[in-house]
């Protein structure tokens, strides 16, 4: 629990926990949204404590979908809510393939929410629009609806910022294109971060793209074609480019526990890192729903979101703070690693958030595991250095 630390002043306040570099008990003391100390103590405790988790990519939640037709402020302001709740106290609200039109729509509605919301500001540093430009080929293209796959345009780009006050901070595309490269470098010199993903691009067209600027691959090992080349292919391609770093989706549905502990050893820990990719159905209990992207989509109790009627993946349901514990589950990794994983390797590319520092902002989660699910289970959310109420969703 958050309790004042009187004898080091009266707006200084205190949450308690395990460290789980080596399970030491330690006192985080934060004053003003600020982390102010980080230290030892001898008591014992028994819940975990971290900076609260990143998510670099993330659709919808709840019920609220930054891809609806109908989006707005509200909707982003109430996603906003349901997002700190999970723990996840840094997230990019992400905009998937469509019209110019609706992505500038949605695009709107967010910087709207930021302008009326200090929390909401503080939350959602940037966005993440994920496409348009991406491969238009079936498997690889993934859920983009084909119609408003286009190539790369600095000149739409340059009207998103415009609409969202340069709120574009990550984009997602395909460097299969010739005008690719060219369009990563000038995105990147300002200051955007480009990820690749669904995309059926050449190993050098791949490299062509970390040459011109590139640094994550985004979703690695979904998004592509069932079936692949054994030697020559996307997958290895990115995985053998030291330069480039990989968010994973680790709910166990999307990428199976061989594979991810095979990418994560290729890739290391510190270039690795999870992400929930969750969908406006994520939350909710088992049923059969209709979403913005998926159309009519079935939640199975498993926790598979599938197309109804097959068994064709349509979009993720774990909050990231689940995909901690079960990275570990399913690779082995231990939970300092996994922690890492959501936390500090995602904050490099959102300002260095994520750590445990003084100076740092003051976002903290004190939680215990239960790996017997597996799943996060939280106590305490420290939101900008006040308490939030997670106790009435996902906790």
């Amino acid at each position: 629990m958050m309790r004042p630390a009187n004898e080091r002043g009266a707006n200084v306040e205190v949450l308690r926990g395990r460290n789980p570099l080596d399970g030491t008990s330690i006192e985080v003391s934060f004053e003003g949204g600020v982390l102010t100390d980080v230290r030892q103590r001898s008591h014992e405790e028994h819940g975990w404590i971290s900076s609260g988790l990143i998510d670099l990519q993330v659709n919808g939640y709840g019920g609220e979908d930054v891809n609806a037709e109908d989006v707005s402020a509200e909707t982003v302001l109430r996603f906003t809510e349901k997002m700190l709740a999970t723990g996840t106290t840094t997230f990019l609200p992400t905009v998937i393939t469509s019209s110019e039109q609706k992505i500038a729509k949605a695009l709107r509605a967010i910087a709207e929410a930021r302008r009326r919301s200090n929390v909401a500001a503080g939350a959602i540093p940037c966005v993440h629009v994920e496409g348009p430009h991406i491969s238009p080929v079936e498997g690889y293209r993934g859920a983009h609806p084909l119609e408003h796959v286009r190539k790369p345009n600095l000149q739409e780009f340059e009207r998103w910022q415009e609409v969202s006050g340069g709120l574009v901070g990550l984009i997602t595309l395909s460097p299969h294109s010739p005008e690719a490269a060219e369009y990563i470098a000038a995105v990147t010199k300002r200051g955007v971060v480009v990820a690749l993903g669904h995309t059926n691009a050449s190993s050098e067209e791949i490299r062509k793209a970390v040459d011109a600027g590139a640094k994550l691959s985004t979703h690695l090992g979904n998004g592509t074609a069932a079936l692949l080349p054994r030697h020559s292919n996307v997958v290895w391609t990115q995985l053998a480019e030291d330069r480039l770093s990989a968010t994973f989706i680790a709910d166990g549905q999307h990428v199976p526990a061989d594979a991810l502990k095979v990418m994560v050893r290729a890739k290391g820990v510190k270039r690795s890192i999870l992400i929930s990719d969750a969908v406006s159905v994520a939350g909710n209990p088992p049923g059969v729903y209709e979403t913005a992207v998926g159309g009519r989509v079935e939640l199975h109790e498993s926790g598979r979101l599938s197309l109804a009627g097959t068994e064709y993946l349509a979009g993720a349901v774990l909050p990231l703070k689940d995909g901690v514990a079960r990275v570990c589950a399913m690779t082995g990794i231990s939970l300092v690693q996994a922690l890492a994983m959501a936390t500090v390797n995602p904050g490099r590319f959102v300002g260095g958030r994520g750590v445990l520092e003084v100076g740092a902002r003051a976002d903290l989660i004190r939680f215990t595991v239960d790996e017997m699910v597996p799943a996060m289970k939280l106590e305490t959310v420290i939101v900008g250095g006040k308490t939030w109420d997670h106790a009435s969703c996902c906790s």
